[in-house]
């Protein structure tokens, strides 16, 4: 069963998301894919108790950009979605983990213990998904089918 976001719960996500800033208003990381990155974060993500909440928070949410960053990327639509989606569902993975910590709220347990499971199994569907498509060669991309 899917459960609505408590609206504490998205003030919390908002408020975090702007703790990607350094001081001054400089972004830790940048969301530009694709391009050169402002920062590198290669150390994959470790949730521990020994650093607190909002970095560890910051910590996923900078692995997760750079997976993305650094995902094989082809030019192709579906591909390329499938490339850059799998770290990004390990990021929510890894920011649950983080939750699970410090939370004691057993509605939000639950919530972090779902996204664990669930992303962990789109992630394996995604990686089915590459396994049956490899890249199609440089220039041989297909075009789209017309959605209309």
């Amino acid at each position: 069963m899917k459960l609505p976001l408590p609206a504490f719960m998205l003030a919390a996500l908002a408020a975090t998301a702007g703790s990607a800033c350094l001081a001054g208003g400089v972004p830790a990381v940048a969301h530009d894919h694709g391009r050169a990155p402002v920062a590198q974060h290669t150390e994959p993500f470790v949730a521990s108790t020994a650093k607190p909440f909002a970095q560890r928070m910051d910590d996923a949410m900078a692995v997760m950009d750079a997976g993305m960053r650094a995902a094989a990327m082809n030019g192709e639509p579906d591909h390329d979605f499938v490339a850059m989606m799998i770290p990004h569902h390990q990021g929510a993975i890894d920011m649950a983990k983080a939750l699970l910590l410090d939370t004691r709220d057993p509605e939000l347990r639950n919530l972090a213990q779902g996204i664990i499971t669930d992303q962990q199994n789109e992630i394996r569907l995604m990686q089915a998904w590459l396994a049956r498509h490899p890249k199609p060669a440089p220039g041989l991309n297909p075009a789209p089918a017309d959605s209309r």
